[in-house]
């Protein structure tokens, strides 16, 4: 039986878009990737896509759209398998990669703060997130679980991908009291799919994108 064509459809800089990606690179799977400006979506995206968000991912004539849902597919369709097989562990990571979309959303709060007292609040927001997700990360590594890459390192790639840019700006040494973090981030932005899940120049791209949000970093970028 034949593959069915893959077919991703993405924004470069989307960190969502990069989990899809990463699993698909851990599969090994061949795929189709399409860039598009989210400011000027065409109108074959739109016709496709019901929340007119990315990632979508075309399976032969179906379309699949939210991250987490194509990297299930992915995962059940293609080995090696990155979800444990235990159920309830299974649900933690699942409860973990929506912590990860939660540690997005505080780095959107933080490189878009238009003055000191929203920085530091979103700040705040990111260290204590940080301080909750310390003690669940394995203690031997390299990865999240230990010595094999799981969906949440799919997830968290994109996010500590923020990190080494951020601290440029904001001279801000975020996994100083996370030891387990900084080992695990290390591990992450030397793995060949998170590295390969971007284009070249991306944090050059990711300080212009900031840049233009006019925010209290946007001086810094």
């Amino acid at each position: 039986m034949s593959q069915p064509h893959l077919h991703l459809v993405s924004f470069d800089l989307c960190p969502f878009v990069q989990r899809a990606i990463i699993t698909l690179l851990e599969k090994g799977v061949p795929f189709e990737r399409t860039y598009i400006d989210l400011a000027n979506k065409p109108d074959w995206f739109l016709k496709l896509s019901p929340t007119g968000k990315v990632p979508i991912l075309q399976v032969d004539d179906h379309v699949l759209f939210e991250s987490a849902v194509i990297a299930e597919y992915l995962d059940e369709v293609y080995a090696p398998q990155l979800h444990p097989a235990d159920p309830l562990t299974r649900a933690q990571h699942r409860a973990w990669i929506e912590y990860a979309s939660g540690m997005l959303g505080a780095l959107w709060q933080f490189y878009t703060a238009v003055d000191i007292e929203a920085l530091d609040k979103a700040r705040a927001d990111i260290e204590n997130r940080l301080a909750w997700l310390e003690p669940a990360v394995s203690a031997s590594g390299p990865y999240f679980a230990g010595e094999q890459f799981s969906l949440v390192d799919a997830a968290f790639g994109p996010v500590f991908r923020y990190f080494p840019v951020l601290e440029a700006m904001a001279e801000q040494g975020w996994f100083a009291a996370t030891p387990r973090i900084a080992a695990w981030s290390n591990a992450l932005l030397t793995h060949p799919s998170v590295i390969n899940a971007v284009k070249p120049g991306y944090a050059e791209n990711l300080r212009g994108f900031i840049r233009s949000k006019g925010g209290v970093l946007a001086a810094r970028a």
